[in-house]
């Protein structure tokens, strides 16, 4: 039989194509549209892993995405389905997380059930994505999916939609070569833009080092490394950028974790120059340029996106790893003025680790932070919801290893934080992983603890309870209105975590609290540890402590 007389269904075609891509695991609920893709996939080398909620899928996979610079895959059926995927597509746009969302649609060549389920799921996508399309000819597909893949790693990273219709699925077409894969390098910066930037940074006197979002990209952490400790200029970092100087801990000089009056904008205040690696506008802003702050060098992947709070004074864009080394080939050995602001460093470090060990009841963040960091290897990872805690632990958590604290201060959306957890336990599964969320964080993707125990992972999930939204009813009252509509009720969280068939903990004494995360972790696992938290600390330090200042 020739080439042109072996016929393949689209589906086939389609798992052949992600396995060309390297896919070995998809996440998602399937539906009837996607009935002939999960027959493809349960004949392939990829694993289809059943999650309990779309959203949860779509946060496992750009989690993938974010940890290993590697699209991950979610599949949905058609719309409610899809339309479920869709806040963890803008989790990943916002956080430039390569991903791939694949959702099935109703037979385009023949309308049977009328508009039944239907809904314009592309057009729906569009901005969410980096490409939302249509398939309409399987034949076509292993060329669309390569293009999808290439998308969604391309700088600036993000998820790219594929609506792969029934009928095209089942359609049986003459057999199609899947694309060959090519690695694509990205450019290092122009030699203008380099020597531009040396001659600010050697003529500056109190340089300052920043490290955004970007920085955190698996490509990035050892150029950044290098370029810290050839050059000996203190840094800082981002919420979302700390950890990308593993040697470098000696210089860093704190994370932004509010816009403005913290500690840690001593330094910033103190700056005549800083050198922004990395930075994202979509987080929330680590400091706000004004005509009498100092210069700023924007280094990245992309050129500066101008804000009324962010507009720098030179760009140097590229391959920020190998493009940081040319940098420091010019400055190292250059500047002795590199340390002019490292005095600075013991007094707001001091200031963020007051009272991390106190021993009230309820237990404060910075006791909570403190007690996490103590059984957590360097490598370990904590993965956060989003909640008032996020601020504490980017603030007090201190890290030596890239990703090792995933937060998100892009889209900042709740219910995150257990299926970036789980993704993290499944790439690493020798590594301490714990899970992070408020009580109001956890209950809204508290049911992926089955898929979680279904998948044999190693896991602590840590509840902080509080009965309430925390940060909105903190807001609420910093901002002078009534307590009202932020509070609610919660199930017995050992009860809940035994239903599941993970083991259970309340935390009733602060002195146990560590003991009990260690065991945990020792013993293996899915573990549920619940905790109160006491948040009078928020008003203490970041309303009262910091306007004072």
């Amino acid at each position: 039989m020739s080439g042109q007389d072996h016929k393949v269904k689209g589906s086939d075609l389609f798992v052949a194509a992600l396995e060309n891509e390297g896919v070995d695991r998809i996440f998602g609920v399937p539906g009837e549209e996607n009935l002939d893709l999960v027959e493809s996939l349960r004949t392939s080398k990829i694993e289809l892993v059943l999650t309990r909620h779309e959203q949860a899928a779509a946060f496992m996979a750009a989690t993938h995405g974010r940890l290993t610079g590697k699209p991950g895959v979610c599949l949905s059926t058609l719309g409610p389905g899809a339309l479920n995927l869709s806040t963890g597509a803008a989790y990943a746009h916002l956080g430039a997380m390569p991903m791939i969302l694949i959702t099935g649609q109703k037979p385009i060549m023949s309308s049977r059930q009328a508009r039944f389920q239907i809904v314009d799921v592309v057009a729906t996508m569009k901005p969410l994505t980096k490409l939302s399309r249509q398939i309409i000819s399987a034949s076509s597909i292993p060329t669309v999916v390569r293009d999808a893949f290439r998308v969604a790693m391309e700088e600036r990273p993000g998820p790219v939609h594929l609506e792969l219709p029934e009928d095209i699925a089942g359609d049986e077409v003459p057999d199609v070569p899947v694309i060959p894969v090519h690695p694509i390098e990205i450019p290092v910066a122009h030699r203008a833009a380099l020597d531009r930037a040396a001659e600010m940074i050697l003529a500056a006197k109190h340089p300052l080092v920043m490290m955004g979002a970007a920085t955190s990209r698996p490509r990035s952490t050892h150029g950044i490394a290098s370029f810290v400790r050839r050059t000996g200029i203190p840094f800082f970092t981002t919420q979302m950028g700390k950890g990308t100087v593993p040697g470098g801990t000696n210089l860093y000089m704190g994370t932004a974790a509010l816009s403005e009056r913290d500690y840690v904008h001593d330094a910033i205040d103190a700056a005549d120059l800083i050198v922004a690696i990395g930075h994202d506008p979509i987080e929330k802003p680590p400091f706000i340029m004004g005509p009498s702050g100092p210069k700023v060098i924007h280094v990245s992947y992309t050129s500066a996106s101008v804000e009324q709070v962010y507009f720098p004074d030179a760009e140097v864009v590229g391959d920020v790893g190998p493009s940081l080394e040319l940098l420091a080939d010019r400055l190292e050995g250059k500047l002795p003025q590199a340390a002019a602001l490292l005095p600075l460093r013991e007094e707001i470090l001091g200031h963020i680790a007051d009272r991390a060990t106190e021993a009230r009841w309820p237990p404060t963040p910075q006791r909570i932070v403190h007690d996490i960091r103590q059984v957590i290897p360097e490598n370990g990872i904590v993965a956060l919801d989003n909640g008032m805690y996020k601020i504490w632990f980017a603030r007090n958590y201190r890290t030596r290893v890239a990703n090792t604290l995933l937060l998100d201060n892009a889209l900042a959306t709740m219910g995150a934080g257990l299926p970036s957890a789980m993704m993290a336990a499944m790439l690493y599964p020798d590594r301490r992983v714990l899970a992070v969320a408020g009580d109001g964080g956890f209950m809204m993707n508290s049911q992926e603890m089955e898929t979680a125990i279904r998948l044999k992972l190693n896991l602590v999930v840590l509840v902080l309870e509080d009965n309430a939204y925390g940060m909105i009813r903190w807001k609420q009252a910093v901002d002078h209105f009534a307590d009202y509509g932020m509070t609610f009720g919660n199930p017995d969280f050992v009860l809940y975590a035994k239903a599941y068939g993970a083991k259970g903990h309340r935390i009733e004494s602060v002195d146990s609290f560590g003991p009990t995360l260690d065991a945990a972790f020792k013993e293996g696992g899915v573990h549920l540890v619940v905790i109160p938290i006491d948040y009078s600390e928020n008003v203490r330090v970041l309303v009262d402590e910091l306007r004072a200042r």
